[in-house]
């Protein structure tokens, strides 16, 4: 009998420790899920999936793609696949009945590393400028690292813009907008644009640019919020430029001439690694006469302005950008 009775309590001891340990369990699960749920966490967490520089570059635009496939597809708008001779993009526009050649564009080149990126990626934020600025929105998806290097990409962009001169859009009517790498190819094409045709864009947005792939403002091991290295950026510049090029000078905006370059916002998070490089790009453009303008933004993480559906912050900093756009244009759109 005593024993039978010790051996109750033995089993009831270990289900009461069992059921400590299912609930501790079901408290991780819970703050798990909170955190997964909590917006800026969630967003975090995509971009850090593009900065991990220790996998394969298309190991990390697969899981990019695969996190932003859950985000939300843009409302309002209408989109049109286009062939921009050669370049695929998505035309996108703010719904309305009918669509005849608007009078405003944006060229948008969206950012991720220059190996990552896509229609469905970027396709919520070039909506949201679509909408924020009256403005036809071209999308494109130009080449990628590994398969292609420098100056694939930037050859890319620009022929999407010449695209828009042959389908009607003047210059002064046409804004360049890009986030991360595809800020710095804003950079890069209407540079190239400049030199090579004359006809430059209104203006040039740069949401967050790599100015430096050497990342000579960027403190040594030091890392943002959401991971982005010094040891990323020349790993993502060395592939960009070449494997047999010895400088990453050549690929770095911060190296370029912008005698004559259009109006320019730079936009960067106040805690973001890149607000050194980009404080430093902002002082050349001013030095060489360019119409500058610096936001250093609260609480903008790099990547966030991905995500207006979730952060206040990227819905206002983006909301600022469009308003820049908008000044910009030769027709701006009614108030």
């Amino acid at each position: 009998m005593p024993l039978r009775s010790k051996t109750g309590l033995a089993f009831r001891v270990m289900a009461c420790l069992l059921l400590l340990s299912s609930l501790n369990g079901m408290a991780r699960a819970d703050g798990a899920s909170a955190t997964k749920s909590d917006p800026r966490s969630r967003a975090k967490e995509i971009i850090a999936r593009l900065l991990d520089d220790k996998s394969e570059f298309r190991d990390r635009r697969l899981r990019f793609e695969e996190a932003m496939r859950a985000t939300p597809e843009p409302t309002r708008v209408q989109i049109r696949d286009v062939d921009a001779d050669g370049v695929d993009g998505e035309l996108i526009w703010p719904a309305r009945l009918h669509h005849p050649l608007g009078k405003r564009a944006i060229l948008y080149l969206h950012g991720g590393g220059l190996y990552g990126g896509s229609l469905r990626s970027h396709r919520n934020i070039a909506a949201s400028f679509a909408k924020a600025s009256s403005a036809d929105v071209l999308l494109i998806e130009y080449r990628l690292l590994p398969q292609y290097r420098f100056p694939r990409q930037v050859e890319d962009a620009v022929t999407a813009f010449r695209w828009l001169l042959e389908s009607g859009y003047e210059a002064a009517n046409i804004v360049v907008i890009g986030d991360s790498v595809g800020a710095t190819l804003a950079l890069q094409m209407s540079l190239r644009q400049i030199a090579t045709n004359g006809e430059k864009p209104a203006a040039v947005i740069a949401i967050s640019p790599v100015a430096d792939f050497e990342g000579a403002g960027v403190p040594a091991h030091g890392k943002d919020e959401v991971s982005l290295s010094r040891e990323w950026l020349q790993q993502v510049g060395k592939e960009y430029a070449g494997k047999g090029t010895a400088s990453l000078q050549t690929v770095s905006p911060i190296n370029s001439d912008y005698s004559g370059f259009p109006p320019t916002l730079l936009q960067v998070g106040d805690k973001e690694a890149l607000r050194g490089d980009v404080q430093r790009l902002f002082e050349k453009l001013k030095a060489s006469n360019v119409d500058v303008r610096l936001d250093v933004v609260p609480g903008l993480f790099h990547g966030a302005s991905l995500f207006p559906f979730w952060l206040d912050e990227a819905r206002r900093s983006n909301q600022n950008a469009a308003e820049f756009a908008m000044a910009h244009f030769a027709d701006r759109p009614l108030q």
